[in-house]
């Protein structure tokens, strides 16, 4: 496929889309806005229009539409695209589920893993497990991986948390006093 984009390429246009509709709201012409808007809800019910029949011919293929199905949501860009028309088949926890099994492979390299807390009003809650907490650098690795995988199959989330493992445990000095860590959430 030569016009093939990937995720970032797919959510970088997405953002200039959202900033060339920002900068038509902000014109002097509401006729030409209103326009612009009636312009772009067309096109959009069109496409929507027609992958809702995709998906109905998926449906009704059986098992082997099921398998294409499965593949097309696996696909950042083609799950992008069923999110915007919101025609994903999967829950905002099932897709951060996804990511997650996506990414463990390059974690465990690491000797880390990551374990989902909860998904609540859009925000997914993590905790980093393992070897990797001693460490900075492979923390911020890893946290960045993670979110990369998330917002690329969950671009709906509205924000991540990550607890470290070490965060759960209490520093305590040598007088007893707990000692509260910033930042690690």
């Amino acid at each position: 496929m030569s016009n093939a984009i990937d995720a970032r390429e797919f959510q970088a246009r997405l953002q200039r889309l959202d900033t060339l509709l920002q900068e038509v709201e902000r014109g002097a012409d509401p006729t030409a806005t209103a326009q612009t808007r009636e312009i772009v809800q067309a096109v959009l019910d069109l496409h929507g229009a027609g992958l809702e029949r995709i998906l109905e011919h998926l449906n009704e293929a059986g098992a082997a539409g099921a398998a294409v199905l499965d593949t097309c949501v696996r696909d950042d860009v083609v799950g992008g695209l069923l999110l915007l028309h919101g025609l994903h088949p999967l829950g905002l926890e099932a897709r951060v589920l996804q990511a997650l099994e996506q990414v463990r492979p390059a974690l465990r390299t690491h000797g880390g893993n990551v374990r989902l807390l909860g998904v609540t009003d859009g925000v997914v809650r993590l905790q980093l497990e393992g070897n990797c907490h001693g460490c900075p650098s492979s923390a911020i690795t890893m946290k960045q991986t993670i979110e990369e995988a998330i917002f690329a199959r969950a671009p709906d989330v509205t924000a991540i948390e990550v607890e470290d493992e070490a965060a759960a445990i209490p520093a305590v000095t040598p007088d007893g006093r707990v000692l509260i860590t910033l930042g690690a959430r």
